[in-house]
């Protein structure tokens, strides 16, 4: 091993030269290295597909000289130097082979530049997005490499290593230039023409910017600045958002969840994993990103090593210029690591937002093909807790998969650096971090248990909240307003609790996270002085930059295992939905749930269009409570275009009888058959939120005769003709605008106009009136546009009876008689009917049964109460959700505040200050022990005492972090608990009308999503957002009390602070507002959804919901995504501003050294620790 390194390095050591890196080292790392990188970069991106064809028509012809000649003359220099090492070679000089491996290496990089440039025919490779981020560091490297040689005084260096040295740099300012001004991308989404073709917005605006951009824009995020620019002027749309990118459309999330879904129940039957589906969909991505994780990571511990470092160099007072390359490298390491985190966080953000659009879609498309006796398993609350809570912890698992293993790491390195600072007295430090392993995985797993119960709680207040907006109207009419708010608070009650232990639970992980650096230092320099070893700046300031490293590790492990726990349930009781039984075939086919339903028409019953033969089906798929038949052994043959009426007392089987057809039941015994082509209306018409046509199109082309016809058949014209807008009026949610009888036509219109082979009716005609219903009858069901159709009526009216094919009567899910109108009396119905219904009916039957009307009958029915109804609701009913606009306004935080109660507020504020004043004096202390203690100090006190003051601290520390912790987590939830009895209060007395105007998918998201905001994530956001407004305060206040200089840059640094938080938070307070307005109609359509799933199904729509869900998914993801890149826009140069506060300390403690300016070296140290307070405002600005 020796004589190889000899052979590479003969005149020098492998690393280290004295006082500096060896010229082996510089050659083999700063030359070879970064060369070789460069080559397989130019290789792999030079065979890659991605080449972009315009480059050449977009540079005139001085920039393609520019182009053509460096990387010619880059090659000819190259040679040249070879050439001078094969001389130095053969004149008895040695020359290592680290000068031939760096000379090679640069030959090589600009042969393949050259190479791959006229192979693609134009000039994309150079303008690759990651070969020009590459060029940027390289041509640092080569500035670095430079001054090595110029600072170790070689004037014999060769005049070519120098030229190569600074055509690195023109060649990579060039590429990046000429990048900058060529138009490859529309700089604009709003420059995109009017008229799309639906893609060219995706490929020509994101798709150029992803793949083909200007790279500093993407580096840098300037690309969402015309989204910020309009943020600042006025109020933000849909329109001005952000292109999402085409592996993020909904659709093609979709597309490969339900793949990989599909393998997972395929090759894993009994036991499939939603875990192991979304492993399969993105592992690969996110194991990717785990690579730039660790280099962000590494990066982080390069601060506290060149602090060390500078510490030494200006203890030495040496006069070299090493110190200010130590201070600029403080900065540029800061510099990187923005880069690099803030990309890792893009790039996992995207991954998270295709994760939860690939849950959110599975969880929909199962909600339509899952039959109603498999979901009867299921709550309405608990689904719709599936998608509102259960798919963003799940999201949420790539925060914390990741964290399981670089955290432990981060821990590990910190703690190695923290050994070589003060040897075996980290064992202190080590000791905490064990004890806090265990306690940690405890209250994590108390935490669980408690988040579970709280669920379940959860999902029963919601369900309970769904049943109470269902019969709001029958509450109100009886008055029961009182005793229904406190059965949904009973409920409230037994969450909340549930709530506040997980609260006081993060109580404890809150005061572990606060004290952890404090007792760190306390027990770390206590047993290092106790050693009898003395305390130094160097030291003493690395360990605490090492602390701070390890503040976020440590305390962030219980969060990160509460998050993986939560995301692991929630995980899992979607997999439990997703696992649910469905149907095998497709709903709609012939068949819906093989083997018993068949699949295939048998002989046996052609030219049947329904067909069942000793049915036996029941609601519950449990085998105890199968037994209990709703149907039981039910054989009836239809024959294609007959008219069936099913008569039968209430809950005789009529409903269940034509669900068994549809395949909504569970069939225990026998076969069903019905045509592929149905059409359904339910007792109770599902009505959907949209306009009058919207509804009887149903997702079908418009066809204007069939369409008139069918609202003259079903009595829908007058009424249509006198509605605001016609037939494009909006109907409110269930149809809230609408009469029962209007109601009732409607989804009678739809069942007709979508011309289907069978058409099921149950109870269609009870209401309207026997005029109307007379109508309807015989212009609609015994119609031309029914006519050749096969009709299944569930009915008691008389006449239908009288002019059925066939009369089918249930009894107790039997049928118990089966004949024609011939031999069936008609006074016998009157057992089933209501008799007010029978007088009217006897009274017209002989006489008024021709199938067309009076029209002056027709008129008064039709401009009875149902069409004054109709105008007073055909107007836009439903209220656009609205949203505020600027700043958010005093009143809200003073809401909360009261809320909360205003003697916890203040101790909470005190005690938050209190416990960063003692913060800060812990770090003061120690610098003046620092001080105090060295050779020069004529004031010196013993160890003991010392130790007394700085456990002092701690203790004051502790204490006022413990009542910060509890008093939020009790002041939290007083606020949760009077919000949401203020805001049930106001719902219960809301008048009819609000609930008229409001979806009810917007309710529930209050009640549910928004209320989890409240209970969970404001006291969270706003503890952070008090920590870090303290810390802030009181990290400046030391900085401007211990660097006076500082004083200059304040005022500066404060302006561009504020201006950047102005333009941040213009746009991301629109974006937040437009984050929840476009969630709305997300839980509206779900919701919507479930209630109407199984007509859905029979009229096989479900292509159609699935693609205006997709559209919901679509807009909230573009907020999403605009809103994450936006926050990292902020992130990224509020970090920035950082490096350069942390390198003007720095500089300023360098100059000081040269005796230029008073400097105290005892205080640089937490000058530089604390000088993460953009860090910290960071946070602030975005919480606020």
């Amino acid at each position: 091993m020796d004589d190889i390194l000899h052979l590479i390095c003969p005149n020098s050591s492998f690393i280290w030269d004295g006082e500096r890196f060896s010229d082996c080292f510089e050659d083999i790392v700063l030359g070879f290295g970064v060369n070789i990188v460069t080559v397989v970069m130019v290789v792999v991106l030079g065979f890659s597909h991605k080449i972009d064809r315009r480059s050449d028509g977009q540079m005139n012809f001085p920039e393609k000289i520019v182009m053509d000649f460096i990387p010619a003359f880059g090659a000819c220099l190259s040679i040249v130097d070879i050439f001078f090492l094969w001389k130095k070679e053969h004149s008895s000089h040695i020359v290592g082979y680290h000068k031939w491996f760096y000379s090679c290496s640069e030959l090589m990089v600009w042969v393949n530049i050259i190479f791959f440039t006229k192979r693609g025919g134009s000039h994309h490779i150079v303008f690759n997005r990651v070969l020009c981020f590459w060029w940027i560091p390289k041509a640092i490297l080569a500035v670095l490499y430079l001054m090595t040689k110029i600072s170790s005084f070689k004037v014999s260096i060769c005049i070519t290593e120098s030229l190569v040295v600074l055509l690195n740099i023109s060649f990579g300012i060039a590429i990046n230039v000429i990048r900058i001004k060529r138009p490859s991308y529309k700089n604009s989404f709003l420059e995109d023409p009017l008229l799309s073709n639906g893609v060219d917005l995706e490929e020509g605006g994101y798709q150029d910017l992803e793949n083909d951009g200007n790279f500093w824009d993407l580096m840098t995020f300037n690309f969402i600045t015309p989204v910020m620019n309009h943020g600042v002027v006025k109020q933000l749309d849909s329109d001005d958002l952000l292109p999402l990118p085409t592996d993020m459309d909904p659709s093609s999330c979709h597309d490969v969840i339900s793949s990989c879904w599909q393998a997972q129940l395929s090759n894993n039957g009994s036991n499939p994993s939603l875990f192991r589906a979304l492993c399969s969909a993105y592992g690969w991505p996110y194991l990717r990103l785990g690579l730039l994780k660790v280099i962000n990571d590494s990066i982080g511990f390069a601060g506290p090593l060149l602090l060390n470092k500078l510490i030494q160099f200006l203890q030495q007072g040496s006069v070299n210029w090493d110190g200010y390359l130590l201070a600029l490298s403080l900065g540029l390491t800061s510099i990187i690591k923005s880069f690099l985190d803030t990309q890792y966080t893009f790039h996992l953000s995207k991954l998270k937002l295709k994760l939860r659009s690939s849950i959110m879609t599975l969880i929909y498309e199962k909600c339509l093909r899952v039959n109603l006796a498999e979901r009867s398993k299921f709550t309405n609350g608990e689904i719709q807790t599936f998608m509102s809570v259960d798919a963003d912890r799940t999201v949420n698992l790539c925060n914390s998969f990741h964290d399981m293993w670089s955290l432990p790491l981060q821990i590990g390195v910190a703690l190695y650096l923290l050994y070589t600072q003060v040897k075996f007295a980290f064992v202190s430090g080590l000791a905490i971090t064990i004890l806090l392993i265990p306690v940690n995985k405890w209250i994590a797993q108390l935490i669980a248990s408690a988040t579970e119960q709280m669920m379940k709680e959860k999902d029963e207040r919601i369900r309970k909240t769904g049943e109470l907006l269902t019969y709001i109207r029958t509450l109100k009419m009886y008055g029961w307003e009182l005793l229904f708010s406190s059965w949904l608070m009973d409920t409230r009650s037994l969450e909340v609790k549930h709530l506040a232990t997980r609260k006081y639970l993060d109580a404890w992980c809150v005061f572990f996270w606060a004290t952890t650096p404090t007792l760190f230092s306390l027990f770390t320099f206590g047993l290092y002085a106790l050693m009898g070893h003395q305390l130094d700046a160097a030291m003493v300031f690395t360990c605490l930059a090492l602390f701070n490293t390890l503040i976020s590790p440590l305390n962030s492990f219980p969060w990160v295992i509460n998050g993986l726990i939560d995301a692991i349930i929630s995980s899992r009781r979607l997999s439990r939905f997703l696992t649910c039984p469905e149907d095998k075939v497709k709903v709609g086919n012939k068949s819906s749930c093989p083997p018993s339903f068949l699949s295939e028409q048998p002989d046996s019953v052609q030219g049947l269009g329904v067909f069942i033969q000793d049915a036996c089906c029941t609601w519950s798929s449990s085998e105890e409570q199968a037994l209990n038949m709703v149907l039981n052994r039910v054989t009836l043959s239809v024959s294609q275009g007959s008219f069936v009426a099913v008569i039968g007392e209430v809950g005789s089987g009529k409903s269940s009888l034509l669900y068994s057809i549809l395949g909504e039941m569970q069939l225990v015994h026998g076969s069903i058959y019905s045509n592929e082509s149905i059409a359904y209306v339910p007792q109770v018409p599902w009505i959907l939120s949209g306009t009058v046509r919207d509804n009887i199109l149903f997702g079908k082309s418009y066809d204007p005769e069939r369409y008139t016809d069918t609202l003259k058949a079903c009595a829908l014209d007058v009424d249509v003709s006198l509605m605001i807008g016609g037939d494009m009026a909006y109907i409110g949610e269930k149809g809230v605008n609408l009469s029962g009888g209007q109601r009732a036509r409607l989804a009678l219109a739809r069942a007709l106009y979508h011309d289907s082979a069978v058409v099921m009716l149950d109870d269609v005609l009870s209401a309207v009136d026997v005029q109307v219903a007379q109508s309807i009858l015989y212009n609609a069901i015994l119609g031309p546009l029914m006519q050749r159709k096969t009709r299944l009526l569930c009915t008691h009216n008389i006449q239908a009876i009288s002019s059925a094919d066939k009369i089918v009567v249930m009894d107790k899910g039997h049928i118990k008689w089966i004949g024609n109108s011939d031999d069936f009396p008609v006074n016998s119905c009157t057992q089933f009917s209501p008799s007010n219904e029978i007088d009217s009916a006897l009274q017209n039957h002989g006489q008024s049964c021709s199938p067309n009307l009076s029209s002056k009958s027709k008129e008064q029915s039709l401009l009875g109460t149902s069409i004054v109804r109709a105008l007073e609701g055909a107007e836009e009913i439903v209220e656009v959700e609205l949203r505020k606009e600027g700043k958010v306004e005093i009143g809200v935080y003073k809401n909360y505040a009261v809320f909360t109660g205003w003697f916890m507020t203040v101790i909470i504020c005190l005690s938050a200050i209190l416990m960063q004043a003692s913060r800060n004096g812990n770090d003061l202390w120690l610098s003046y022990w620092v001080d105090t203690t060295t050779e020069s100090s004529q004031t010196r006190y013993s160890v003991s005492f010392y130790l007394a003051i700085l456990c002092l601290f701690c203790i004051i520390n502790s204490f006022f972090t413990l009542v910060r912790a509890f008093s939020f987590a009790f002041g939290g939830l007083q606020a949760a608990t009077k919000v949401h009895n203020k805001l049930l209060n106001k719902l219960m007395n809301a008048p009819v009308q609000f609930f008229d105007q409001t979806p009810g998918g917007r309710i529930l998201n209050r009640l549910s999503s928004d209320l989890y905001t409240i209970d969970d994530s404001l006291p969270f956001i706003l503890n952070i957002l008090l920590a870090n407004f303290v810390g802030l305060l009181g990290i400046t206040i030391i900085l401007c009390y211990v660097q006076v200089f500082f004083l200059l840059l304040l005022l500066p640094f404060w302006y561009i602070y504020s201006r950047l938080q102005f333009f941040y938070r213009s746009t991301s307070r629109e974006l937040r507002r437009l984050d929840s307005v476009s969630r709305s109609p997300i839980y509206s359509s779900f919701t919507e959804t479930l209630d109407g799933s199984s007509t859905i199904r029979a009229f096989k729509s479900e292509d159609f919901f699935f693609t205006k869900f997709t559209e919901h998914i679509t807009l909230y993801q573009k907020t999403s995504y605009t809103e994450i890149v936006a926050s990292l826009w902020l992130s990224l140069r509020l970090q920035q501003l950082g490096a350069f506060i942390i390198s003007f300390i720095a500089v300023m403690a360098v100059v000081g050294s040269r005796g230029s300016l008073p400097i105290n070296f005892g205080r640089i140290g937490p000058l530089i620790c604390s000088s993460n307070c953009v860090l910290i405002g960071e946070f602030f600005v975005k919480l606020h």
